[in-house]
């Protein structure tokens, strides 16, 4: 009956070691990450606006560098550091000017403005043209004035079927997984204080 007793237990912590070293030996296998090393280029992409994720709707930051019409906005905004700041939760509003917009601005004014010396007026124009929401250009219809990222206001202005938003026509839509990009035909300058 000893004996018995005593293979019993044996058996028993036996087939517990057995568990557990099974258990262990396929955790080791499958957590084990694959090696990697940087690159240059890979220091020089910080942040979340650089992680990449295949599988859900493009942030207002994406959109914007995927676009060939908006070079010299994503320009504007890796000067002015604000490439995080487009990728938050949101939801965002932006109203991305077009190259066209910015090429119509006085001659030298873009150069000038992408000069480390003058970020932070940089970075108070791009802010000037980010809106907390995601309102539709029908539902922008509704609005008289609309509060900027920068603590300003800018107007609203329903002429027909166009909306216009600090005087820059909104030509097109496009949905963001953090909000909605509204391409617009100027750059929209905050008034001056």
């Amino acid at each position: 009956m000893k004996t018995t007793n005593l293979n019993l237990v044996f058996g028993s912590f036996l087939m517990l070691f057995l568990v557990i070293n099974c258990k262990n030996e396929s955790k080791t296998e499958n957590d084990t990450a694959p090696v990697t090393t940087s690159t240059a280029a890979d220091t020089e992409k910080k942040g979340q606006a650089f992680i990449e994720d295949d599988g859900s709707t493009p942030n207002v930051l994406q959109i914007a560098i995927g676009s060939p019409d908006h070079t010299t906005l994503v320009v504007a905004v890796q000067a002015a550091n604000l490439e995080n700041a487009l990728v938050n939760a949101g939801p965002l509003m932006v109203f991305a000017p077009t190259n066209a917009a910015f090429d119509a601005l006085p001659e030298g004014t873009v150069e000038d403005l992408l000069k480390p010396e003058n970020k932070n007026a940089l970075a108070n124009i791009l802010k000037h043209h980010v809106t907390a929401g995601n309102y539709s250009k029908d539902f922008l219809k509704k609005f008289k004035k609309l509060g900027q990222a920068n603590d300003q206001n800018t107007t609203v202005e329903v002429k027909g079927d166009d909306v216009y938003i600090g005087g820059a026509k909104i030509l097109g839509s496009v949905k963001a997984g953090n909000g909605i990009v509204h391409v617009v035909d100027k750059v929209i300058l905050p008034p001056s204080e």
